[in-house]
């Protein structure tokens, strides 16, 4: 790592409530509203109805509730996925999640076992940067800025570990001159390899870590 990376790195952190801080809290429970036109093509009737989401930050773990039916959660692990009901009562289960996407072709029509596998990794994805890139074994480059609104964005390139489920391996971040993530961008893998960027705005400091309550996601055209 470049000293223009790890000064990055240690910006960035601090910025966002720093390492320390985050490897001591569990994990992170946000409340989401999702839409957008794009769900329409896997077969999914997205509403626009609040879901609870809960990560767990020492290990790959999300539940959402309200997952296809009010009553219903949906609890995510790289290995196994389930969706139960109230009671507790299995209502579908899948192992190996990623395996089960068939041709990933970008109209491919999604089960809700894909849904609740792309949600699970996605949420804990969303919930634990930027404070991953503090962890062991993610590889870190600092790359060209960009410009959003008229304001220079620093840029970092980031490598997952193999084993790490998310949307590709080498994802995109993008911090303002606060150090705060305002840009993120990657491809998803499981559908079609298609491109996006997260714009993230209107930061709130559960904990004294800094967490974006906004993220618009955009399509990227070839």
């Amino acid at each position: 790592m470049t000293e223009k990376t790890k000064l990055l790195v240690q910006e960035v952190l601090e910025a966002h409530g720093g390492a320390e801080r985050f490897r001591q809290a569990k994990g992170l429970a946000s409340t989401i509203v999702t839409g957008g036109k794009l769900w329409a093509m896997k077969g999914i009737d997205m509403d626009r109805t609040p879901r609870r989401a809960t990560t767990d930050f020492h290990r790959q773990w999300a539940c959402v509730g309200g997952f296809g039916q009010p009553d219903w959660t949906m609890t995510w692990t790289p290995k196994h996925l389930e969706i139960t009901d109230a009671e507790g009562k299995l209502i579908a289960e899948r192992d190996d999640g990623r395996e089960a996407f068939g041709d990933r072709g970008f109209d491919t029509q999604w089960d809700p076992l894909n849904l609740a596998y792309f949600n699970g990794y996605a949420m804990w994805t969303y919930h634990a940067l930027p404070f991953l890139i503090g962890e062991p074994h993610y590889e870190l480059e600092a790359i060209a800025p960009v410009l959003l609104e008229g304001r220079e964005l620093r840029g970092l390139l980031v490598r997952f570990p193999e084993n790490v489920h998310t949307h590709t391996r080498e994802q995109r971040l993008y911090f303002g001159e606060d150090g705060l993530l305002r840009r993120h961008d990657y491809s998803v893998d499981v559908w079609a390899n298609a491109t996006a960027a997260h714009f993230l705005s209107h930061y709130v400091e559960p904990r004294r870590l800094q967490v974006p309550v906004q993220a618009e996601r955009v399509r990227q055209e070839d």
